[in-house]
């Protein structure tokens, strides 16, 4: 298998190295984007109606693509077919789909057409590796893999991305966006343009910007929720709770939210009792480490016994939402007033 990085490949388009295949591998939406933007600009813009094409396999026959790769440019230097969804490469099933000429693919990867650029655009976890055409692709094409990315990966992306415009990015804003995102690339990327435009002055992108133009997701507001609970700020917590319920949250998913943010706490709490770093906490719960490290924080603020009575209540209440119809908003404000009060058994 040839596989090299995804700066590589660019590196290579762009000095017009071609091969004759490519295997895109993993589901990375701006990542795969800034690919085929990058193999389109290999062809002249004046071309590229005539010679170059996508051909979705989950409603397209392979034999249309192979069809494609094996005709002669058109007035130019070289063809680019993207080949999208090649589910047959991997172990899915699909029923009523078209009919793919596989031993066609083949004979073609075999013998590939010198002029023409087979991409194949593979947005998933794996291949079927014991699939004939799965080897054969591996030895003949050069992979590049782009899903499954690290927050370091993420990091360096969009570093780069904003020293490509002359902008840097404090560190603890770049910690807040990887947060707010999930750790995203593709989301973090969407959310650049209206943070250099804030910062276009200083040139830095702050966390006080951060913080402003970037929504929380529900995680993030359950966070603020479940600090707001542990702090006994009544009003705040059901301000936050009201909110959510506005935005067209479901309860039983705001709960389920928040039992699993009082666990995390928990096992942060015990992990840090037992002398464990950040990083390692991260690495044992497989938790974004930007959230251990603000769970460590609130977490030290915090005993244990608030901590399981405030686990233990939740999950009664997950109970109540389950079984009984009654209004959500008054079952968390019991559970609210009951924790308050330190009544929780």
């Amino acid at each position: 298998m040839k596989k090299i990085q995804y700066t590589e490949l660019l590196k290579r388009l762009t000095a017009h190295k071609v091969d004759s295949m490519y295997l895109i591998l993993g589901k990375e939406n701006y990542l795969e984007q800034q690919i085929q933007d990058a193999f389109q600009k290999l062809v002249p813009e004046e071309e590229r109606e005539m010679n170059v094409a996508s051909y979705d396999m989950e409603v397209t026959p392979l034999g249309a693509a192979l069809d494609d790769a094996t005709s002669a440019p058109f007035f130019g230097e070289r063809r680019i077919i993207f080949v999208k969804n090649p589910y047959f490469l991997t172990g899915e099933r699909h029923k009523g789909g078209p009919v793919h000429d596989i031993d066609g693919l083949q004979a073609y990867l075999d013998r590939p057409v010198e002029t023409s650029v087979l991409v194949f655009l593979a947005s998933y976890e794996k291949l079927d590796g014991r699939k004939k055409i799965v080897k054969t692709l591996n030895n003949q094409a050069i992979t590049i893999q782009i899903g499954n990315l690290n927050q370091n990966q993420v990091s360096q992306l969009v570093t780069a991305k904003l020293e490509e415009n002359q902008y840097s990015i404090a560190s603890e804003a770049l910690e807040q966006l990887l947060f707010r995102t999930d750790s995203d690339l593709s989301k973090m990327m969407n959310e650049l343009p209206k943070l250099m435009l804030y910062n276009v002055k200083e040139r830095t992108i702050t966390v006080e910007s951060v913080d402003a133009l970037v929504s929380k997701s529900l995680d993030q507001n359950v966070f603020d929720l479940s600090n707001a609970v542990l702090q006994k700020n009544s009003k705040q917590a059901i301000d936050i709770y009201q909110s959510l319920i506005t935005q067209q949250e479901q309860p039983l998913r705001i709960n389920a939210v928040l039992v699993s943010q009082f666990r995390l706490l928990l096992q942060v709490k015990i992990l840090q009792n037992q002398g464990s770093s950040q990083g390692d906490i991260a690495g044992t719960l497989k938790v974004h480490p930007y959230r251990v490290k603000l769970a460590m924080q609130t977490s030290r603020r915090f005993s244990m016994n608030d901590l399981t009575m405030g686990y233990t209540g939740l999950i009664d209440l997950d109970l109540q939402l389950k079984s009984t119809q009654k209004d959500p908003e008054l079952l968390f404000e019991l559970f609210l007033l009951q924790f308050v009060d330190q009544k929780i058994a």
